[in-house]
């Protein structure tokens, strides 16, 4: 490990130095706490007996070796304080833990497991000017194997069908670091390095991942860097003092009630950098998903405070550093403030993220689509308003965990309407999304109209899709997430201005939208009617044009009560006729006509003039 590096904060493998790693005299263990006493290791190996580590390097870092260790085995750093009391700290670096409410590391070989997805790692990208449709996903709470969690190496065989089904390319999974309560959903971690237990083993993790590889599916990790548990047996006052958190309790602790990360540390931006790509480089994600990045560019997340230009330095480096080793790899922020340059490259002057978490879109949506629909006019532009500021970054469109917990309702149940008309004015919101620049990003159950809100210990309520308004929910979901992935004007150009044009952003009377996209293949029409009674639209100028239905969201298939025709032919001043049903949406592929070339007509050859 670079020393100097370590304490500056540049090092980005210090995970291969400290921990515990296998060799030839036997299990080497290295822990850094330079304000310690002393430090020993405890463990199954030893029968939990002091074995005191001899201090190395500056007196800053410790090490021994036991030969009896082996895979499995349970251990602990005892480290004295100055004062002479001690307390018993799982290894910051482990890479696996003892299963909660168990608090130990566990030893564990990394060095074992062989990938086969050399030919996913070669071609990945960025997914820049390709579909990229995100299911977020808990993996406890996906499916459940009757009252226990599927492992890792078990929920590929049917999620992975699932998701090709369904039409997504890549799973974001909620954080899988270690971590002590299930409440927190993996974001109050004690174990940066380690995968939890809860599923099965690191090698197990690295099987799930694989597989999705060889099955096209890309999968990102949801990381937090702001923040850790408070609880005493991780990085809380780890060596007798405020080793990765701020001394000082004004600025120490969270909203969340966690502990904040000292970012103006260099050994702590090593820490957490080395972490980041340790998942990247050891299980091979395709990208991470930076957790509450507003938390690090304002101190405590209000912007009132300032600019916590430490933690800012800290984004940087750490995504300039992650982009050198593995340039396609995505990085993306969750950030609702206005900040700017979140996507521009660090050499610029940004913060280096390839994509952003489109929060003010996320919100204005909901609050239109809550409305009922005689208060929509005076809300109109609230679904114009994204593409005032889309261009400023790399937008990602999600409809995340957080819009379906906590008393806030599922996205279905949020629809401004009575219950059976929930479903079609569910689908309209999902076309708006679908056709809107940007990724996307959709939490599990919404993509079948759940009901209830989501709970990390139950399993989705599958049991929904044997009632026909669910199931056929479910299918026309699938049926737009296929017509995204399948079509380079949904996706080709989402961050320049050539990919959309806007038709009508001005009806506000009728509260109707329409818009093109456009790549050089293609160009697809887009309308909606989200007024509460059905309208008539004219679509003029159309001479030489033809529209092909490639899906409406109310059509009798998907449980709607329409069958429109599915070809739209201009009438001799070029003008298209549409009957909108209320609260609907069409997908229209704009395709030119042909004239077939006038015919010859046939007769005797004219004779020559003498």
């Amino acid at each position: 490990m670079d020393f100097y590096g370590f304490y500056t904060g540049t090092e980005f493998e210090a995970y291969k130095y400290l921990g515990h790693h296998f060799t030839e005299n036997g299990v080497l263990f290295r822990v850094y706490a330079p304000a310690a006493q002393k430090v020993c290791l405890i463990g199954q190996f030893n029968s939990w007996q002091e074995q005191e580590m001899k201090r190395i390097h500056d007196g800053q870092f410790f090490e021994c070796y036991n030969s009896d260790a082996k895979n499995g085995d349970l251990y602990k750093y005892r480290i004295y304080r100055k004062d002479g009391t001690f307390i018993d700290h799982c290894d910051p670096y482990a890479f696996h833990s003892e299963l909660r409410p168990g608090t130990a590391s566990a030893v564990f070989d990394m060095s074992q497991y062989q990938f086969s997805d050399k030919a996913w790692l070669k071609s990945r990208t960025t997914r820049m000017n390709e579909p990229l449709n995100i299911y977020e996903l808990h993996f406890g709470s996906w499916r459940m194997n009757g009252d226990k969690w599927y492992r890792y190496d078990e929920l590929g065989d049917i999620l992975i069908p699932y998701l090709k089904q369904q039409g997504y390319n890549y799973i974001e999974l909620m954080p899988l670091n270690e971590y002590p309560s299930d409440e927190s959903w993996g974001y109050q971690a004690t174990g940066f390095y380690s995968a939890t237990s809860r599923y099965g083993t690191p090698d197990q993790l690295r099987m799930f991942i694989d597989q999705c590889h060889q099955n096209g599916i890309g999968v990102i990790l949801d990381i937090v860097t702001v923040h850790f548990a408070v609880n005493d047996y991780a990085l809380w006052n780890f060596d007798g003092t405020s080793l990765y958190e701020y001394p000082n309790s004004a600025v120490g602790y969270s909203e969340w009630g966690s502990c904040n990360f000292m970012h103006s540390r260099g050994d702590v931006c090593s820490f957490l950098q080395s972490a980041s790509y340790f998942w990247l480089e050891e299980y091979h994600f395709d990208g991470l998903r930076m957790d509450a990045v507003g938390n690090l560019i304002y101190w405590q997340g209000n912007q009132a405070r300032g600019e916590n230009k430490d933690a800012i330095r800290f984004i940087q480096n750490m995504n300039a550093g992650l982009k050198q080793r593995k340039p396609d790899c995505i990085l993306a922020a969750e950030d609702s403030t206005a900040y700017p340059n979140v996507c521009k490259p660090v050499s610029e002057g940004g913060l280096g993220f390839d994509y952003k978490w489109d929060m003010g879109w996320m919100n204005d949506t909901l609050n239109f689509f809550r409305l009922e629909t005689r208060y929509r006019r005076d809300n109109y532009h609230k679904l114009t308003f994204s593409m005032a500021y889309f261009y400023n970054e790399r937008f990602l469109l999600p409809l995340s965990h957080d819009e379906v917990v906590h008393g806030k309702a599922t996205i279905l149940q949020k629809m401004g309407c009575e219950y059976e008309k929930k479903f079609g004015m569910g689908r309209a919101l999902y076309m708006y999304m679908y056709t809107h620049p940007g990724k996307k990003l959709l939490f599990m159950g919404s993509e079948f109209g759940q009901l209830r809100e989501w709970d990390e210990k139950r399993e989705q309520d599958w049991d929904m899709l044997k009632y026909p308004l669910h199931d056929s929910f479910r299918d026309y979901m699938a049926r737009l997430s296929h017509l995204y992935l399948s079509h380079p004007a949904l996706w080709k150009h989402d961050y320049e201005r050539i990919g959309f044009e806007w038709k009508e952003a001005d009806m506000i009377n009728e509260c109707i939208y329409a818009y093109y996209r456009k790549s050089e293949e293609e160009t697809i029409f887009t309308i909606l009617n989200l007024s509460g009674a059905p309208k008539r639209y004219t679509l003029s100028k159309m001479q030489g044009k033809q529209l092909e239905l490639l899906l409406d969201s109310d059509d009798e298939t998907f449980s709607g009560s329409s069958k429109v025709l599915p070809l739209l032919n201009p009438d001799d001043n070029g003008a298209i006729f549409m009957d909108l049903p209320a609260c609907s949406g069409r997908m229209y592929l704009v395709k030119d006509v042909k004239k077939e070339a006038p015919k010859k007509k046939r007769g005797r050859p004219a004779k020559n003039a003498q």
